[in-house]
């Protein structure tokens, strides 16, 4: 029997690779969120409203629900602390409720930032948590409402996501390099970069495996590999073939921030690659994949 799937926040970036990946797929996908984008088939759901969420999950037979839907703007949410909470923590535990109420499953999206930070070893699902920021606890109470609620759930933690869609860190420095001659990238943190397409298929390939049922929990999913931003500018420039920019490495304290952010975030991928046979690239090899696919669609 073919599933009927919620993408909640499907004109962000993994919303919109989940929209790709699964076009051909035998389960039936309905992609919502609350801003519309030009030429996208969307249909509107604002998921801080439990009763339209039940409404919505009632009246389409859903039977899982995708939730890419999150306030991610790091540096502001340390202002807008309660639009984060709403976002990050109450509209998850609103798709939960719902969920448990028709015993259906809920994959939610986490960050890294739920971690200080402060560890040199890959963050495995079971240390203990301690975000620094309004982002990371806000993310945190999401995932933690989720659990009270006791809803089927598989919650998948990543960092540093980026795609051919939206703006992001790659496109960022895609046209930095074209255009300056020298640019300065923090190297003092460290982690992994997470191209979108790679977690989406990974999210499809979990669903169509059969196996979310009997494996509920918390997973983390980045690429393969370490790298700090500056060692992720200079590859992007080198694929690019932006190699007349000059990448200089610079301190995080150069650049005076609200918002401490982790200065080591890689995360431990043994859970999930054990638990659903998942492969996943080298984050060297997904950059490539998409500047390609980004000069492709010029």
């Amino acid at each position: 029997m073919a599933n009927r799937i919620l993408v909640t926040g499907a004109n962000g970036q993994l919303g919109s690779e989940l929209r790709h990946v699964a076009r051909n797929s035998d389960d039936s996908y309905i992609f919502a969120d609350v801003v519309m984008a030009e030429g996208v088939a969307t249909t509107y759901l604002d998921i801080t409203d439990r009763e339209a969420v039940r409404t919505f999950v009632a009246e389409n037979d859903i039977n899982i629900i995708i939730n890419c839907a999150a306030y991610t703007n790091v540096d502001r949410a340390e202002e807008e602390s309660e639009k984060a909470m709403l976002l990050n923590a109450t509209a998850p535990e609103n798709l939960a409720r719902v969920m448990n109420e028709v015993e259906g499953l809920l994959i939610h999206i986490s960050t890294d930032y739920v971690f200080d930070g402060d560890g040199d070893k890959p963050y495995t699902e079971e240390q203990p948590t301690a975000p620094k920021s309004v982002y990371g606890e806000t993310k945190l109470r999401g995932e933690e409402a989720i659990m009270s609620v006791g809803c089927r759930h598989i919650i998948i933690r990543t960092a540093w996501l980026y795609s051919t869609y939206g703006n992001n860190f790659l496109k960022t420095m895609l046209r930095l390099t074209s255009e300056r001659e020298s640019i300065s990238v923090v190297n003092d943190q460290i982690g992994t970069p997470t191209y979108a397409a790679d977690l989406a298929a990974t999210i499809v390939a979990i669903i169509e495996g059969g196996k979310a049922e009997r494996n509920e929990g918390i997973y983390h999913f980045s690429n393969e590999g370490v790298c700090s931003w500056y060692d992720f500018a200079r590859e992007i420039a080198h694929v690019a073939g932006n190699t007349h920019c000059e990448i200089c490495p610079c301190l995080s304290s150069e650049y005076p921030s609200k918002v401490t952010r982790p200065a080591y975030s890689v995360l431990d991928k043994s859970k999930i690659k054990r638990t659903f046979g998942t492969t996943i690239p080298h984050w060297t090899e997904s950059v490539e994949r998409c500047i390609n696919k980004l000069i492709s669609k010029k």
